[in-house]
């Protein structure tokens, strides 16, 4: 069994590695070391999503996370060509204008999302607009509510991290950069507010 050191890494890099050594190793088993938080999370649910089995313990303070299986098309967050559409949230105001009015939009434009007949499938918040999935937002009850209709809630740990925010995530789900980039590359459509 192949064994790869991920430890002290940033996201995306360890779904990134493990990605690989999978592909250079279709069907064997691999032993992923890593710290604790959004690496292993990020690593388990990448394999999880591809139906692969993840065996996780703890060695000398590190996750050991022994995925094995073979590869199968993403359940959730990862989607086929001509598939999904995408909205990127990259701010959590909506336009150039002043600060309020542009804070005003984006909420006003969340709820409004519960009264339309197309909502997309899956909803990423990158940068700032993780801001909306945080305790404190003026959205968190309409984003629950366009969850419950199917629509995926993800957020950038990266960007949470940076914001001091991943422990008030109250909307959705952690998600990494390779994640955000495949969903983004596979979707039928991708739309930026």
């Amino acid at each position: 069994m192949k064994t790869i050191d991920c430890r002290n890494m940033a996201c995306p890099q360890p779904v990134v590695m493990v990605k690989r050594a999978l592909e250079e190793n279709p069907g064997e088993p691999l032993n992923v070391l890593l710290d604790d938080g959004a690496p292993r999370e990020n690593v388990g649910r990448f394999a999880a999503n591809r139906g692969l089995e993840v065996e996780e313990t703890v060695v000398g303070g590190a996750f050991s996370l022994v995925i094995s299986g073979t590869q199968q098309q993403a359940k959730e967050g990862v989607v086929s060509i001509g598939g999904k559409t995408v909205m990127l949230v990259a701010a959590d105001r909506l336009g150039d204008g002043p600060e309020e009015l542009g804070r005003l939009l984006m909420k006003n434009f969340i709820i409004t999302l519960l009264d339309v007949t197309d909502v997309p499938d899956l909803m990423l918040f990158v940068n700032t607009g993780v801001l909306l999935t945080t305790e404190g937002s003026e959205v968190i009850e309409a984003l629950e509510k366009l969850g419950n209709r199917g629509v995926e809630i993800f957020s950038c740990g990266v960007c949470l991290d940076f914001f001091h925010r991943k422990d008030k995530l109250a909307a959705g789900t952690v998600t990494n950069m390779f994640t955000i980039a495949e969903s983004m590359l596979q979707a039928r459509s991708v739309i930026r507010v």
